[in-house]
């Protein structure tokens, strides 16, 4: 583990993201809720699931939870549930990580991909529109880096059509807009508990929540083959459960979800006060009346590959989120785009940059990234 006191001292390394620093702090607490789960033998959807559902859904103020094995299998199971199928279009947003447009393809349907906002990175409402055909069923806005889509005007534009609006919230649980909580303005909303996320498990886990009751019905039926009573199979489905170790862990986290938000909006400030002289750099854009939770806290500069060169010399952690558009994927060539058809999506692929941020920081630690990028 880091010794935090000598991160100013040298060339201490400062990674992008340390688990091991939250892990300390609940260590007690997570071996007891995995001993209680040993002591059950219960691994499979058993209480510490639906415990796990009953809390999330209320934490993201929705009447139902469905725990998934992911969050790629959140989205490709409310899309099953919704289904979404060959010949029908779905919108999501270019700039992103693969797994929305990745089950979109999966399943045979045709991903449209909507450029985004400059300031916020999430999809641009004013670009959906012309995007949407006769074929069109839905469009997936996607919370990134933490803070909600500009929900209001994609509705809109999803009632004049009669789309379903499935929110991937994956970067997003506990982001706010206007006193909504992410997952609980569309249909359906996604979460993922990848490791990094802010609220992480201990592998692979996701949910889909919900106010609908008929969607959470079939999502509930589709991760466990389709079936509600044992080898009575209603639906076409998979195999896409949370696990009772997963679900205990994520408990425990839960508990502590808000304060360490609190710590990452906390670092978001003394961040935006130590660089906001810093010309050759932008800060983040977080929306009015917003509770961005900074999953990842983005700077675009122009001088980016000069700028990473000099963090990793200096052992501070950075990464690229995300260098490639997903409209110039290679998987996605015969869809027919090319450069400069999504311009921001694009120029947010070759500018942008995310620093650490998680709530262990301390204020040493980012005056030490912060002067690091200010003498590049």
């Amino acid at each position: 583990m880091l010794d935090y006191r000598s991160a100013m001292s040298g060339k201490m390394p400062i990674p992008l993201l340390d688990l091991r620093a939250q892990y300390a702090t609940i260590r007690d607490e997570i071996r007891f809720a995995l001993d209680r789960v040993l002591e059950s033998q219960r691994f499979i959807l058993g209480p510490e699931v639906e415990f796990l559902e009953s809390e999330v859904a209320a934490y993201c103020g929705c009447a139902y939870g469905i725990g998934v094995s992911s969050g790629t299998d959140a989205l490709l199971a409310t899309l099953m549930a919704l289904d979404i199928g060959p010949g029908d279009e779905v919108i999501t947003p270019a700039y992103n990580f693969f797994a929305a447009a990745g089950t979109i393809a999966r399943l045979g349907a045709k991903p449209v991909f909507a450029d985004i906002d400059r300031n916020t990175y999430n999809i641009d409402p004013a670009g959906i529109e012309a995007r949407v055909s006769n074929r069109t069923r839905a469009i997936i806005p996607v919370h990134l880096f933490g803070q909600m889509s500009e929900m209001n005007p994609i509705l809109d534009i999803a009632h004049r059509h009669n789309l379903v609006v499935l929110e991937d919230a994956a970067q997003a649980i506990g982001a706010e807009l206007e006193g909504q909580r992410a997952g609980s303005v569309g249909h359906a909303g996604c979460l993922s508990f990848f490791p990094s996320k802010n609220l992480g498990g201990f592998g692979d886990g996701g949910m889909v929540v919900t106010n609908n009751v008929d969607i959470a019905e079939r999502v509930r039926l589709l991760r466990s083959h389709g079936f509600r009573n044992k080898y009575e199979n209603e639906l076409l489905g998979g195999n896409f459960r949370l696990d009772e170790i997963q679900a205990s862990v994520l408990r425990v986290k839960l508990k502590y979800l808000d304060a360490w938000t609190e710590g990452r909006r906390r670092n978001a400030s003394l961040y935006r006060e130590a660089l906001r002289k810093c010309a050759w750099i932008e800060l983040p854009h977080e929306l009015p009346n917003s509770r961005h939770i900074y999953n990842q806290f983005i700077i675009r500069t122009g001088r980016r590959d000069d700028l990473i060169s000099h963090l990793r010399e200096e052992r501070i952690g950075c990464e690229i989120y995300y260098p490639v558009p997903l409209h110039r994927q290679a998987c996605f060539k015969d869809l027919g785009y090319k450069t400069g058809d999504l311009p921001s999506s694009e120029s947010a692929c070759s500018e942008s940059l995310a620093l650490p941020i998680y709530p262990e920081l301390t204020p040493d630690m980012l005056r030490r990234v912060s002067s690091v990028i200010l003498a590049a």
